[in-house]
């Protein structure tokens, strides 16, 4: 039977880590709700703009004067992955469900005979895949030190993604990250970044319009923007899923030491009421003796 002294101690330690892991519920909670509504208020901006860019580029997309992020090297040989994942664990499988994807895709591609190249943005992706594909690492993004991700944040990304296209490093570009959906419900996504992809218009509409400039030049505007809002759109999902699978993981952890705290106390209890009686028959039989 254990030792009296050693279940105390276990106790002691599974009661200190509830401790924690309820704090970390909790302030995982308070993050959650102001990171929930800066993915929730960046999405309809995102979705007007994928619109418009959308209208804009049905005419443009055939033209050879069209903007060579919308049509592409008319390549597909070299693949740049850019996977966002979070700086910090304890968030359940938020971070392998990402990596996950991206190593899926990754091999798929290499199987295929094309080169890939890859973009980390986060510590924990970065450390689950280096192992694999350290030797297609080309950039690290580390937002360790940031609070509150910003716009910039996602500017200075999409800038460095712009900038290898145009020296022809790459054909296409993928970002992976989670959507948010609920708490329990973070979904895996990979989207393509360049050549740009839209929507198609949801009915198609008889109005004519005419662009003062024409559409290239609005399109060569407003396509590296859209790079940028699209990264933007990703890191905040990102961060409303994190939140998420950090609170749904610390409340499952924190039932489960409650759990064993259970388990252990009525361990101890027989432990100690075993101890009791062998000390009353010692006793007892100390004094027949006599």
């Amino acid at each position: 039977m254990a030792n009296l002294k050693d279940l105390k101690t276990r106790i002691q330690s599974v009661k200190n880590t509830r401790k924690i892991t309820k704090a970390m519920q909790m302030v995982a909670a308070a993050k959650l709700r102001r990171a929930q509504e800066s993915a929730e208020d960046a999405r309809p901006y995102a979705a007007q703009m994928n619109a418009v860019l959308g209208n804009l580029a049905q005419g443009a997309a055939e033209s050879e004067s069209a903007p060579l992020l919308l049509r592409g090297t008319g390549k597909d040989e070299v693949h740049l992955l850019i996977v966002a994942t979070s700086e910090r664990g304890l968030c359940g499988g938020f971070n392998s469900s990402i990596a996950k994807m991206a190593r899926a895709h990754a091999n798929e591609l290499k199987a295929a005979g094309k080169t890939v190249k890859m973009i980390t943005v986060g510590k924990k992706g970065r450390d689950q895949l280096k192992r694999d594909f350290s030797d297609i690492m080309i950039n690290h993004v580390d937002h360790s030190e940031v609070k509150r991700l910003a716009y910039t944040h996602a500017a200075s990304i999409g800038k460095d993604v712009i900038k290898r296209f145009d020296t022809a490093e790459f054909d296409v570009a993928t970002i992976f990250y989670s959507e948010f959906e609920s708490v329990v419900t973070q979904i895996p996504t990979a989207l393509q970044l360049i050549p740009a992809k839209f929507d198609a218009p949801e009915e198609a509409s008889s109005t004519v319009y005419d662009f003062e400039p024409d559409e290239n030049e609005i399109l060569d505007d407003l396509l590296p923007r859209s790079v940028a809002t699209q990264i933007f759109t990703a890191l905040l999902e990102n961060g409303a899923s994190e939140q998420g699978a950090r609170m749904s993981a610390m409340d499952n952890a924190t039932r489960n030491a409650g759990e064993m705290i259970d388990k252990l106390t009525i361990e101890y209890n027989r432990s100690r009421q075993a101890a009791i009686t062998n000390e009353l028959i010692e006793i007892i039989s100390g004094a027949e003796a006599l």
